[in-house]
């Protein structure tokens, strides 16, 4: 049995996601062991001990610690996944799913952390400099970080525009990897006019497994916490 060391609010939701959808349709069990916050909203020191990166996801599996959203879920469908129902089965298929899989973390959530940190940075400046902070942090956002958001996001709305899920006609681990990082820009009001990504994000919340992963692990970006989550 895999235990999954959980931080509220965070990427590892991603991972508990996929151990419930593993559930539902093999059976499979599981340890949870939720971690808390600290009170500057970062990940407490005692996941250090566990993994020297000291974030979650943390995947314990016999002697294997295993870091890492996108590699955990793909270390979990080859565990689990026998009948493929998270994965495709063809070439093409891999082709799309991989990139889908890796996509998120590579090019749509680092403009995501960006944003949040120059906001963090004006937030948190003197009053005396803040003027400057708030007009560095703006000249950022113009130059580098909304366009970059607003190229990957352009990017998904095209492909939710001809298929269904994110790696084509079949929901997979892409569209639970996928969905974090848009649900953190849908959150803060971020997704304007992209309504396949807009239909596409209910369609995940629709599901038996993601209901059941809220109710174990909490619901992502709630009132309190959206502008702090996207570590």
């Amino acid at each position: 049995m895999v235990t999954l060391h959980h931080l509220s609010n965070s990427r590892s939701f991603r991972v508990l996601w996929l151990l419930e959808e593993l559930a539902w349709v093999y059976d499979v069990d599981y340890q949870l062991i939720t971690h808390q916050r600290t009170q500057n909203y970062l990940a407490p020191d005692e996941l250090k001990h566990i993994h020297p990166m000291g974030k979650a996801p943390i995947l314990i599996d016999g002697e294997k610690v295993l870091a890492e959203s996108g590699f955990i879920l793909e270390y979990l469908l080859k565990k689990y996944d026998i009948n493929h129902e998270f994965k495709p089965t063809d070439e093409d298929g891999w082709e799309l799913f991989t990139f889908w899989l890796h996509f998120s973390e590579s090019s749509m959530m680092p403009p995501l952390v960006m944003r949040l940190v120059m906001q963090k940075i004006v937030e948190k400046s003197p009053w005396l400099i803040k003027p400057i902070t708030k007009a560095i942090a703006k000249k950022v956002e113009d130059l580098v970080i909304a366009g970059n958001i607003n190229q990957s996001f352009d990017l998904l709305e095209s492909q939710l525009s001809k298929t269904t899920w994110v790696a084509g006609n079949k929901f997979s681990a892409a569209d639970i990897q996928t969905y974090f990082s848009a649900k953190a820009l849908d959150s803060r009001g971020g997704l304007g006019e992209r309504n396949h990504i807009k239909q596409w994000i209910l369609a995940c919340e629709e599901r038996l497994a993601y209901n059941s992963t809220t109710v174990k692990g909490g619901k992502l970006f709630d009132a309190n916490d959206s502008q702090k989550s996207v570590k």
